[in-house]
């Protein structure tokens, strides 16, 4: 079963692997405007806002969520094969858009499948997620590498066998009994989403995702115009993701000495410091390498924080809505408004002016947390400290 369970997530973040980083390398060299990259890589985030909702209802009203897995992981695959018709600009953006629909189905009903799976082993959880981060490390390394050797062209034929890999992991879970969740207590939803700490919760997170949006979109050209090659391109990428896996074995510890707020406060401090150097001081290897580490505080920290707050917030009725809000709301809306934005300012200004704009995101962020975030409830939202 812990192989069973691994195995997809390792596949689904190869792809991410693959894709992310040099995605907007690709469009680049295609010929693609800077606002037009914008818009096509917001486009992995923008359905993000609609299926994970969408895909865990049905989950939930079905109780078939093996299946609903793997028809998104087969009809995503097929999807994504337009973009070898070449088909211009607004025929690639329905492409991404089909594709990433399906795609973004996944992730979310996996989530529920593998908790389920474990049962009262939820513990080692940690141990086969983390085979996703191992997954997009050798995905950044290897297609960087094969990138220093062959054109950019190539990059979606090298995607074929990670599709492939995907599609054949999905059909390795078991089957599902087809459960379905009791109902929930009539208005209890509406209550959680209005509660001022949910709605400060969802908006710092939303800010975070904005100002991720130059990092998912432009990182790559970024480093492209200071010099860096392929190879170091995706060695840095990687980095930030060793990063997100270590601060994930110790997180348990730091729970033990600070609170909540404490942790989401340092995280978007340092995630602010992270983008500012990013902008200002690419030039200097140890310091992009040091700001490279800091992924772990900007994504690795605050997610983790995240999906306990959603645990505590929403509880076992709403769960998997409060999960697809999370996704939705911060990764959809806040992912695709952050790379468009960015690609108005680097169209009319740099790379850097973008990293910048993620900056002023993350201060306003502090901002709505120190006068608004607090603790969910539940023994995993008391304060966190032992002392």
């Amino acid at each position: 079963m812990y192989w069973r369970l691994s195995n997809l997530y390792f596949w689904f973040f190869a792809l991410l692997g693959g894709l992310l980083p040099y995605w907007s390398l690709y469009l680049q060299g295609q010929g693609f405007s800077y606002l037009q990259i914008a818009t096509l890589m917001a486009s992995i985030q923008l359905t993000k806002i609609v299926a994970p909702s969408l895909w865990g209802h049905l989950g939930d009203k079905t109780g078939q969520r093996v299946r609903l897995v793997r028809f998104g992981a087969v009809t995503g695959s097929l999807l994504f094969a337009g973009v070898f018709l070449e088909p211009g600009f607004y025929g690639l953006l329905l492409v991404m858009l089909a594709f990433t629909f399906f795609w973004n189905a996944i992730l979310p009903l996996y989530e529920v499948i593998t908790l389920r799976s474990l049962g009262e082993q939820r513990d080692k959880y940690g141990k086969v997620r983390l085979w996703g981060s191992v997954g997009f490390i050798g995905a950044v390394a290897g297609v960087g590498l094969l990138l220093e050797w062959i054109s950019i062209e190539w990059l979606p034929w090298l995607l074929l066998p990670v599709f492939l890999g995907v599609a054949a992991s999905a059909f390795l879970l078991p089957a599902e009994q087809g459960e379905r969740k009791p109902p929930a207590p009539k208005g209890s939803l509406r209550a959680i989403v209005t509660h001022p700490a949910v709605v400060a919760f969802f908006l710092m997170n939303f800010l975070l995702q904005v100002s991720h949006g130059a990092y998912y979109t432009f990182f790559s050209i970024h480093l492209e115009q200071h010099g860096y090659g392929n190879l170091a391109i995706g060695l840095l990428w990687s980095l930030g993701v060793v990063s997100e896996i270590g601060l994930f074995l110790v997180m348990h510890r730091l729970t033990r000495y600070f609170t909540v707020r404490h942790i989401v406060m340092g995280a978007l401090a340092l995630t602010m410091i992270r983008w500012i150097l990013i902008a200002e001081l690419t030039d200097v290897l140890p310091v992009l390498l040091f700001a490279q580490l800091l992924h772990a505080a900007s994504y690795g920290a605050l997610h983790a924080v995240s999906v306990q707050y959603v645990q505590g917030f929403f509880g076992r009725h709403h769960h998997g809505q409060g999960q697809a809000l999370y996704s939705g709301l911060t990764f959809g809306a806040g992912g695709a408004l952050g790379a468009w934005l960015s690609g108005f300012l680097v169209d009319g200004f740099s790379t850097s002016a973008a990293f910048w704009g993620g900056a002023v995101a993350m201060a306003i962020a502090m901002l709505i947390t120190a006068r608004w975030l607090q603790a969910p409830p539940g023994p995993s939202a008391e304060p966190l400290s032992s002392s």
